[in-house]
């Protein structure tokens, strides 16, 4: 089970990087702010 958490947490960071390295942070930003802005109701 710990094996399998390491690994899992690994994996999680390496795609983390990738999405840095690949710059699409102010994507996935741009997301969350569209989704928040519709559940209050101005977007």
């Amino acid at each position: 089970m710990r094996k399998m958490t390491g690994f899992l947490l690994a994996v999680s960071l390496i795609m983390i990087g990738i999405g840095i390295y690949r710059d699409e942070t102010a994507t996935v930003l741009n997301k969350a702010i569209n989704i928040c802005l519709e559940c209050v109701g101005i977007g």
